[in-house]
């Protein structure tokens, strides 16, 4: 019986390294679970051309949006794992395992991470006649009027939605969510002042620059490239406050050649012209090990977990 398991697991080992050596041999398909154009749409294109010319293969972008990003990576969990569907998995990824009930995949168990492709960035800005020109002072201002503010996102359970949820926890403040659909119609309403302030994807930094908008800070850890005058929201007077976007790379589990991907697309993250067109999008390009990537999953679902429990918010 040993001898035949044996055999079998060698068997199982150059299955697999014939796959390794050979792949890929046909077109690859990258589904991003986005309407086209996005960040997340032209992430996923200018990393899928640059395999396309290493690999000397088609690598086509399959736009899947819907249900809260939901459609489109149940169909990358229910693809074979040979290597030929990937996902390009962005912050929703890790918010929907708590918040979206009978989820028809497993977030982590379903998936072989493959990299963290880059991190966004995420501001906190408010429409000029807020009077308040700092964090602290915006909620000072939050906490004088308990209930007058309120705050917009592209929708309920949204990493917007969430970030300002945060926000409200760690500032100790009552503030009203305002959900719209999509990221340009919040934009739209904090510009016409129908909102006090909305935590911004990075689209509203022209705004800011011509002094329509007011930038208080940066939702991340550390500053960012795309504004490295704004603060971070722990050091504009909320210490651990941390709302990180990402952007990443999925397979289907038990895909066999995620080293072999985790590689190639580190390599075309390190491309000068590819990292260019991410800073554009106000983007921080990465690359990590599947393992780092995925220990970064575990710990994104139990942070927006904790904010999905405390807030009750529910998926629209």
């Amino acid at each position: 019986m040993l001898r035949i398991a044996g055999i079998c697991l060698a068997m199982t080992f150059s299955i697999g390294a014939a796959l390794a050596q050979s792949y890929p041999t046909r077109p690859v398909r990258i589904i991003v679970p986005f309407p086209p154009a996005g960040a997340v749409d032209i992430l996923g294109r200018v990393v899928g051309q640059k395999l396309s010319e290493k690999w000397k293969q088609s690598v086509v972008i399959e736009n899947r949006p819907g249900g809260g990003t939901v459609l489109g990576t149940d169909l990358v969990a229910k693809s074979p794992a040979d290597g030929y569907t990937l996902l390009v998995a962005v912050t929703s990824h890790t918010i929907n395992a708590t918040l979206v009930e009978k989820l028809p995949f497993d977030s982590i168990k379903d998936f072989a991470p493959i990299t963290l492709a880059a991190t966004g960035l995420t501001i906190l800005v408010a429409h000029p006649t807020v009077p308040a020109n700092s964090v602290t002072e915006l909620i000072a201002h939050a906490k004088a009027n308990p209930g007058k503010l309120n705050f917009g996102s592209p929708g309920s359970g949204t990493a917007m939605h969430l970030s300002g949820e945060m926000f409200k926890s760690a500032a100790g403040i009552n503030v009203v969510h305002v959900p719209y659909k999509g990221t340009q119609p919040v934009l739209n309403a904090v510009l016409a002042g129908e909102i006090s302030f909305t935590f911004d994807t990075g689209i509203s930094i022209p705004q800011i620059r011509a002094g329509k908008l007011k930038a208080f800070a940066v939702t991340s850890a550390k500053r960012t490239a795309a504004a490295p005058e704004l603060p971070t929201m722990a050091e504009a007077g909320l210490p651990g406050f941390e709302a990180q976007s990402w952007y990443g790379f999925l397979a289907p589990a038990g895909t066999p050649v995620v080293e072999q991907l985790n590689r190639d697309i580190n390599e075309a993250l390190r491309d000068p012209e590819v990292r260019e067109r991410l800073v554009r999008l106000a983007l921080d390009p990465q690359g990590s090990t599947p393992a780092e990537f995925e220990q970064y999953l575990k710990a994104d679902i139990v942070k927006w977990g904790r904010v999905v429990k405390a807030s009750g918010a529910k998926a629209d």
